[in-house]
């Protein structure tokens, strides 16, 4: 069944457009699971508290800085480098809202900082991803504002819930990477890029960025290849964006 007969069939009715976005997010939901227990269960062994991890996760709603706050947390933490790298790693949220900038442009503020605030790469891609669809099966508006909170907000509460899970059972669970959970994190980003995938052409700044940082890794001690791999992908995508 196409989108258009979908939301035909449902009638676009408010609930039914979110529970579309709920069903849509569930097997992504399912992927984020292992991996919000390993961050939860790091913090715990870097010595967070169950209550700032929560605050945490649920306060700043970013995994991958959160994944690299944690790894990079010392007693006392480099307060100034986590900022740096946590503010680069989150830099794409700029690309990510003004993809969305035209769909939000309508909507009065007080829906677009609730959506923005719950906005994170899956929820993102989804919300998007649904968006072209109705464009072209020519739904108006193309952008489902319930749909798209519908899949927000059931990666918003899985990801607290199963962070703060996870930081509860981290001292039974011990290094649980030796279960392979953390697998899960890169695997989920996999098939969100391969949902995104247009070209080779449009794809060389992902390369750039993966090149990049996996060079100063190997030859750079510290967290650098994070900020490397962003700022080198950033710079790549501008370069090369009337090329794409």
């Amino acid at each position: 069944m196409s989108i258009s007969q979908a939301v035909e069939a449902a009638g676009d009715g408010s609930g039914s457009e979110f529970r579309r976005g709920v069903a849509s997010c569930a097997p992504v939901l399912l992927g984020t699971i292992p991996y919000a227990l390993v961050l939860g269960a790091q913090a715990t062994q870097k010595g967070l508290s169950t209550l700032e991890l929560s605050m945490m996760t649920g306060l700043n709603f970013a995994g991958g800085s959160e994944f690299a706050a944690i790894q990079l947390w010392t007693a006392p933490p480099h307060i100034l480098l986590i900022f740096v790298i946590t503010f680069l790693v989150n830099s794409r949220h700029l690309l990510m809202g003004a993809a969305l900038a035209p769909f939000l442009r309508d909507l009065p503020r007080r829906k677009v900082f609730p959506a923005l605030f719950v906005l994170c790469d899956e929820s993102w891609a989804l919300g998007l991803a649904d968006a072209k669809q109705r464009a072209a099966a020519g739904i108006t508006p193309a952008f489902s504002p319930r749909y798209y909170m519908g899949a927000a907000l059931a990666m918003y509460l899985t990801w607290f819930s199963f962070t703060t899970l996870g930081a509860l059972l981290g001292p039974m669970l011990g290094h649980v990477e030796t279960y392979g959970f953390d697998m899960a994190f890169p695997a989920v980003f996999l098939v969100l890029m391969r949902g995104m995938w247009k070209s080779v052409s449009a794809a060389r700044p992902w390369l750039v960025s993966l090149v990049i940082a996996a060079l100063v890794y190997l030859f750079i001690p510290g967290a650098w290849y994070v900020a490397a791999g962003a700022v080198s992908g950033l710079l790549a995508a501008w370069l090369m964006a009337g090329d794409a």
